[in-house]
């Protein structure tokens, strides 16, 4: 009885392999792609469509202005709203176009881990604590502060807490694994040099501004305060998972 020819056998015979699998260059999150369009959206609105005095009624009203709680004036609606909209405005393009790069890369793999509405609460809390730390060190301050930094500092913040372990399993990239207890993080050389760098560069961008494009100094406080808060509370945030 003869066997069944094999390719090997038959030489002349075409295997059609099977197409392999590729992940697409850009493969950002719904939340994410949501947030960076409004933020891209509400820049473009300003510096083309609004003319000076329009884009200053919205600075005021929409940025975080801290002598707004100082006391001095009257509450007004946009004490309740500005703590959180001024993350969706920028200085400027570069400002606009480095956080929005930051966001894509921390943003996305800890969106695809937490889902669209822990990530949200998770943009939310960190922004506020961000504004909280500033305003504490800059109570009577009447600048305007604007940008997502303080939220993409919290995300950085979580990614130290996962140590930067990426799972890409499922075609999407989502930290791995349960959050470390501090004393591991503090243990991780990964984490730490990204925590000193990180620590090292944002003193420098905020105290002297080498900042391209951006001709104020960088809220480096604020940043502090999004990055404790994403680093301390990930935890709250992070979906309840069984872990092999």
């Amino acid at each position: 009885m003869s066997e069944p020819a094999t390719p090997r056998d038959n030489p002349d015979e075409i295997i059609e392999a099977e197409p392999q699998r590729r992940e697409p260059i850009f493969n950002l999150p719904g939340i994410v792609i949501a947030v960076i369009a409004a933020c891209v959206a509400i820049h473009l609105i300003r510096v083309y469509i609004l003319n000076p005095d329009q884009d200053f009624a919205l600075l005021v009203r929409a940025a975080f202005i801290p002598a707004r709680y100082s006391g001095q004036y009257a509450v007004e609606m946009w004490a309740f709203t500005s703590p959180l909209t001024y993350a969706f405005l920028h200085g400027g393009f570069p400002h606009l176009i480095l956080n929005m790069v930051w966001l894509a890369a921390f943003g996305s793999p800890l969106a695809n881990r937490l889902g669209v509405a822990r990530f949200s609460a998770f943009f939310a809390v960190t922004s506020l604590a961000a504004v909280a730390l500033h305003y504490v060190l800059h109570s009577t301050d009447v600048a305007p502060l604007v940008g997502a930094s303080g939220a993409i500092s919290g995300m950085m913040g979580a990614a130290a807490r996962f140590s930067f372990q990426i799972d890409r399993s499922q075609g999407k990239p989502a930290f791995s694994g349960a959050p470390l207890p501090i004393r591991d993080v503090l243990r991780s050389r990964t984490a730490m040099t990204f925590l000193g760098v990180w620590m090292v560069i944002n003193l420098v961008t905020g105290l002297v501004g080498f900042t391209p494009g951006v001709d104020n100094q960088i809220a480096w406080d604020a940043h502090i305060g999004g990055f404790l808060a994403g680093f301390l509370g990930i935890r709250f945030f992070d979906r309840r998972r069984e872990f092999a």
